[in-house]
């Protein structure tokens, strides 16, 4: 019984150092896409009403 609990918490501890590990890196649990262009995130804010069309035309001249 005790040999099955130190296996277990030898697994989990490095489970959860793995976990981390990968994390940091960016593998675990990330899409491969950067971060959002300011062309984005302009749509996105057009797309849920925040801007109109003559600001987000102006605001696409400027980037683009």
């Amino acid at each position: 019984m005790g040999i099955l609990l130190i296996i277990l918490v030898v697994g989990l501890a490095v489970w959860l150092l793995t976990k981390d590990r990968e994390n940091e890196h960016g593998f675990a649990g990330n899409n491969t896409v950067g971060p959002e262009t300011a062309l984005e995130l302009l749509r996105k804010r057009y797309a849920r009403g925040e801007i109109d069309r003559a600001e987000f035309e102006a605001c696409k001249r400027d980037l683009l």
